[in-house]
């Protein structure tokens, strides 16, 4: 129902994920039993996870042992990876300069131009040990780097921008991409993303998307929604998305996986977006402080070397453990940020859900107070919940 902010303007209200919570039905069952396999672009995969393409979260060697634990992790084409022949020293002046002095450096690192034979080096160092080469471009991206990663066999590729749509107005001197016509030319699944409407998110299915990414400024490290003022909290972004995914899919027969992107921190929140509808999640922090991540501890936003309107910042993370750890526990933390997988399992069988299916058809409670009721002293000793 719409509300009114004033004369002439209506508003929607919209539920971010700290504001809701799973409601158990009549059964519960055994987290051994908890199916949590699912499938993007006709790969299957063991854990509903995808990990962010950010410099400090994917390298090669991120990318590989995410796919041996049986996530996904995809790798960013734009970033530093792409342009250094060797991106460690690189990596190391990223976490080892101070806060003021680090958007400027990242502008330098980042002004580099990108090369086409490291685009199809890195996807075959993926391949050539075994993972999943999964790859992200922005659209100005695909059109210049869209054959040297059909050339390079990639797995999976996702166009990704803070906004995608199929409707973008450009000057005449600028030709955009047409998303149909890529989705259709490259020889791998496309996934396009980011969105946050059932309008957006339809259309792009009707494209040709594999999957999409709903998330618009809700990531750790994104400062979108400070500087452009735009996006819609992710229970009801995910929830539009996902009733635009099945209303496609009774229409065509085809189902597009909804990926939720960004504002996940623990395990709590992967299962409240799957709950909202979604078939799968996106996240960069959390793997971002697995010791194997590239980034040094750190963690930093896709949009941070904008050399116009920088909207993303570098955050310390900390290293907490392995990634197997985060991934597939045993978990060392009590915060919810070690052993996804165990959590997910625990939840689906605290709910009775034996699918990834079935948890999307769980009762949602709206509870503002979920994660606060009861938690005085967590939060006093900084203990918990209450870190």
């Amino acid at each position: 129902m719409d509300i009114e902010i004033g004369r002439g303007k209506n508003a929607r209200r919209a539920y971010g994920i700290d504001e809701i919570a799973l409601v158990p039905g009549n059964r519960t069952l055994d987290p051994i039993l908890a199916d949590t396999s699912w499938e993007i672009g006709g790969i299957k995969r063991d854990i509903p996870i995808i990990a962010s393409a950010m410099d400090g979260v994917v390298d090669v060697q991120m990318a590989v042992k995410l796919s041996q634990l049986g996530a996904l992790g995809v790798l960013n084409l734009e970033g530093i990876q792409t342009r250094y022949d060797d991106p460690n020293p690189i990596l190391d002046r990223i976490a080892s300069v101070d806060k003021t002095e680090f958007v400027p450096l990242m502008q330098e690192l980042y002004s580099q131009p990108i090369r086409d034979e490291l685009i199809v080096k890195r996807i075959q160092e993926i391949k050539e040990q075994g993972g999943i080469a999964a790859v992200s471009v922005t659209p100005a991206g695909a059109v210049k780097f869209g054959h040297a990663i059909a050339e390079a066999e990639a797995d999976l590729v996702f166009v990704q921008a803070t906004v995608v749509s199929t409707a973008h107005l450009s000057p005449e001197t600028v030709t955009p991409l047409d998303l149909g016509d890529f989705c259709q030319q490259m020889p791998m699944p496309v996934v396009l993303g980011n969105c946050v409407t059932y309008e957006v998110a339809l259309n792009l299915m009707k494209t040709g998307a594999a999957a999409i990414l709903v998330g618009i400024g809700p990531g750790a490290a994104c400062t979108s929604r400070g500087v452009l003022g735009v996006g819609v909290p992710q229970a009801t972004a995910v929830a539009d998305c996902a009733a635009a995914r099945d209303d496609f899919f009774k229409e065509t027969g085809n189902y597009v996986a909804v990926i939720a992107d960004g504002g996940l921190v623990t395990g709590g929140d992967i299962c409240k977006c799957i709950a909202c509808g979604a078939d799968g999640v996106m996240i960069g922090s959390p793997i971002a402080r697995a010791k194997e991540a590239p980034g040094r501890g750190y963690h930093w936003g896709m949009a941070t070397p904008s050399p116009v309107l920088p909207r993303g910042t570098r955050i310390n993370v900390g290293s907490t453990g392995t990634l197997e750890q985060i991934l597939r526990g045993p978990a060392q933390l009590d915060d919810g940020t070690h052993n996804f997988l165990g959590a997910l399992q625990t939840s689906m069988g605290t709910l009775g859900a034996k699918t990834l299916q079935d948890m999307q058809q769980v009762e949602i409670a709206i509870a503002p107070s979920l994660l606060t009721e009861g938690k005085v002293y967590q939060k006093a000793q900084q203990l918990g919940m209450g870190k």
